[in-house]
């Protein structure tokens, strides 16, 4: 598929997300921008947060880890599900109690300005680099199949890429995205199940016909129980992924500020605990997805892709959608859902972060109202530029798989927030506040000295997921010692 035709693609697309944004964006307040007023309906954010919760990442890297670990991201997945239940009955009711516009408020009610000024900080890296993650790799796909036939440089697309998010957020905010993201759930969606659709035929194989194969079997094992030292044990797997969940979404501004924007408690328990649901299916499906694409490159010697001496299996699927024998059909799906699942979570990612930089960190609520809108426009401005720069930076750092890497830095940088509420919730003790922040870092250096000498130190034990609740354990133990004698009401 030529370049050309890619990039015509895309700005039909983004065409589409503009006509939205304009609609959306008319009310342009600061109230609108950061909880879109509170009038969303549950099932519009419930669908849209699909997108947001897979994103690029999903789309293209789970695909492509099936290699190498098989199914057994289905444990990791199986564990969001009680994480949802979790966040559901314990956290919203929280957040909707104190009517919060920052989850991150919550901490400054319980312990204080420090506690508070530490949540977010935690959060503003956990997302910052999240988000490059998921923005990286959209960007590298647009840089291998588009840009590159053009001598443009990386660090361009990156820019390129970014100012489109920010053009259709910069008014509406949460309200926006609440309604792009069900259209790009719509695309991601459906480009999923029409790439599977294409590749059986192309293989003449019917749904039947895929899981009583050989070829797909070797790929399909769920279940790890034999090495509980390795990295894939379905307890450590199912743990990890139940804190994973409750941190990357129950403690994550830009995930709850969503559920935020739906109008009472029990409308956005609904919607997380449908979301969880819905997870467990469409995850499914895109391993589905993975193991049929290594099937259809072994069968017709398509070779991973490699991008400068480094195996990517990343790039396995646009490259069989965009460089294969299939129909022109399978490139425009393909295109269609990356951009959809790498913006349905990049949008709001900028969004949240403008949001939580203005609220905990600038305390945008006690300036001048006539300067408010200034500062949040500014904010977003300047979150936007972070972006590119860090994109930019893992183009020369990055060398694994994207979402092994992207849940390996949640187990350090959601740590703390999972410890610190945690404590706030199950415990009535008060602390010193301003100790706050060395307990977190000293349990994030912990983390990391753990799990760098585990093998050593713990008879070849190698840390999964599981190091997120380590970190996390630090974090409350940290703060029991540094416990006031008060007790909070």
């Amino acid at each position: 598929m030529q370049p050309i035709y890619l990039l015509s693609l895309i700005a039909a697309y983004f065409c589409v997300l503009l006509f939205i944004a304009y609609f959306t964006g008319k009310n342009d307040t600061n109230d609108t921008f950061f909880s879109a007023n509170k009038k969303s309906p549950w099932y519009i954010v419930a669908f849209g947060m699909i997108g947001a919760s897979l994103s690029g990442v999903t789309f293209i890297s789970v695909p492509g880890w099936v290699q190498t670990s098989q199914f057994s991201y289905m444990q990791v997945v199986l564990g969001y599900m009680v994480g949802y239940i979790v966040i559901a009955y314990i956290l919203i009711p929280i957040y909707y109690n104190l009517q919060v516009t920052s989850i991150y408020e919550f901490l400054k009610h319980r312990f204080g300005p420090t506690s508070h000024k530490t949540g977010f900080v935690f959060f503003f890296i956990s997302r910052v680099l999240g988000s490059a993650f998921r923005l990286f790799l959209v960007a590298s796909v647009m840089q291998y199949f588009i840009f590159d036939a053009w001598n443009i440089p990386f660090e361009i697309t990156v820019i390129f890429s970014i100012l489109l998010i920010w053009i259709y957020t910069f008014k509406g905010g949460i309200k926006t995205i609440v309604w792009t993201d069900t259209l790009q759930t719509v695309f991601l969606l459906s480009a999923v199940f029409a790439t599977i659709y294409i590749i059986l035929n192309r293989l003449n194989l019917n749904v039947t016909d895929i899981f009583t194969s050989t070829e797909f079997d070797k790929y399909t094992k769920i279940f790890f129980t034999d090495d509980f030292n390795g990295k894939k044990h379905l307890i450590k797997s199912f743990l990890g992924g139940m804190f994973i969940a409750i941190a990357m979404t129950g403690l994550d501004q830009d995930m709850m500020q969503k559920n935020l924007t739906c109008k009472n408690t029990k409308e956005a328990q609904w919607n997380v605990l449908s979301l969880g649901f819905v997870l467990i299916l469409v995850n499914f499906v895109f391993l589905t997805l993975g193991a049929l694409l290594f099937i259809y490159a072994e069968k017709f010697g398509i070779q991973i892709p490699i991008v400068e001496g480094n195996i990517k299996t990343d790039l396995l699927f646009p490259e069989i959608a965009l460089k294969g024998d299939l129909s022109f059909s399978i490139g425009i799906i393909f295109i269609l859902g990356l951009i959809a699942a790498a913006y349905s979570s990049a949008d709001s990612a900028l969004t949240s972060l403008t949001t939580s930089y203005c609220i905990d960190f600038l305390d945008i609520k006690k300036r001048e109202e006539s300067k408010q809108k200034a500062i949040r426009k500014r904010t977003h401005i300047g979150i936007s530029v972070l972006l590119i720069i860090v994109i930019i930076i893992f183009k020369y750092v990055l060398k694994e798989n994207v979402i092994s890497s992207l849940l390996q830095v949640a187990s350090y940088t959601y740590g703390p927030l999972l410890g610190l509420f945690t404590f706030g919730i199950f415990t009535k003790l008060n602390i010193k506040d301003k100790y706050v922040w060395m307990v977190a870092i000293i349990s994030v250096v912990l983390s990391y000295l753990l799990d760098a000498n585990s093998i050593r130190l713990l008879n070849g034990y190698q840390f999964g997921y599981e190091l997120l609740i380590i970190n996390g354990l630090f974090t409350f133990v940290g703060l029991f010692l540094i416990k006031d004698k008060t007790i909070s009401n």
